[in-house]
């Protein structure tokens, strides 16, 4: 199925996506000159994080290559759905329509993978299933370690961070949505789950106290011409540093916000984190513009 979303989503941006992205794009200014960011704009996507094996080396299929993969996961399909029925529905899932046609959204490492961690870099997996033995503080985002109190639950179970808001946000499931807004000193990076607001200063105020430590980091941000540019520092150690690993305190995200079309954006952003990983990790993931609001996303631990 994930082969199919994958070429179905290609396929699309062949036939329309590439229209939507303009390579001499100028975007649309607020009354006081910047680029116009503003709106919501879904982050979903069916391009995965990482390089399937299948494809080797290979960053970028053909059209012929798309066809081909589309015609062979056609008749797997077919012949599936020859059994019963069963399963669950997935009408409430996020598939996204189709960005371009890379083979992973994860620009560095070239090789398509992310980087080696650290040696005793500490691992939490989570998930659906039973609880993943271990000891507190319990990073990771879904999942739990035990049922004896809310510090053994995942953090989107607690209504702290969602699964996929990050930050930096990365497509999952469903809520794949973020609202920007802006002002001449000042933008708001809100993300739909867990329904949480970044205030981002625009002007020279100085960063927080390093020791001053938030979920989700102190902001700051400027324009790199017509990209807007978030660095944030002061994550607390009560999250992890980027997937299922590490922990974030000494994590540096560096966001690239860009218009490329009049409902296209690239998203890009940069992971530092030495303590870590042996390397960065840099992701670029296209957004797409929404027409409609952000409805309140309430959590309740």
């Amino acid at each position: 199925m994930k082969l199919r979303v994958l070429v179905v989503a290609i396929t699309g941006l062949l036939s329309v996506g590439q229209a939507l992205a303009q390579d001499d794009y100028a975007p649309e200014r607020t009354e006081w000159g910047q680029p116009d960011l503003q709106g919501v704009w879904n982050f979903s996507s069916v391009i995965p994080l990482e390089r399937p094996a299948f494809f080797g080396n290979k960053t970028e299929l053909t059209p012929e290559e798309i066809a081909a993969f589309q015609a062979q996961t056609e008749l797997g399909l077919e012949a599936l759905n020859q059994q019963g029925v069963g399963g669950y529905n997935t009408f409430w899932t996020e598939m996204g329509n189709g960005d371009d046609n890379r083979t992973a959204r994860l620009m560095y490492p070239e090789n398509g993978k992310l980087p080696e961690t650290v040696e005793g870099v500490p691992v939490q997996v989570g998930g659906l299933g039973p609880d993943e033995p271990g000891v507190r503080p319990v990073r990771m985002v879904v999942g739990g370690i035990a049922k004896d109190g809310p510090e053994d639950r995942g953090l989107s179970e607690r209504c702290i961070l969602g699964f996929n808001s990050g930050p930096p946000f990365e497509p999952n499931l469903y809520n794949n949505n973020v609202q920007l807004i802006q002002s001449r000193n000042t933008a708001v990076i809100m993300t739909e789950m867990i329904h949480d607001a970044r205030i981002v200063p625009l002007d020279d105020r100085p960063p927080l106290n390093d020791e001053i430590r938030l979920w989700t980091g102190d902001s700051r941000g400027y324009w790199d011409g017509d990209t807007l540019v978030v660095e944030t520092r002061n994550f607390n150690s009560l999250t992890q540093s980027f997937s299922v690993y590490g922990s974030a305190e000494d994590k540096l995200l560096i966001e690239r916000f860009t218009r490329t079309g009049p409902y296209t954006m690239e998203y890009e952003y940069t992971v530092d984190d030495p303590s870590t990983f042996s390397d960065k990790i840099q992701v670029m993931t296209v957004m797409s513009k929404v027409d409609g609001q952000v409805y309140e996303y309430a959590c309740h631990e």
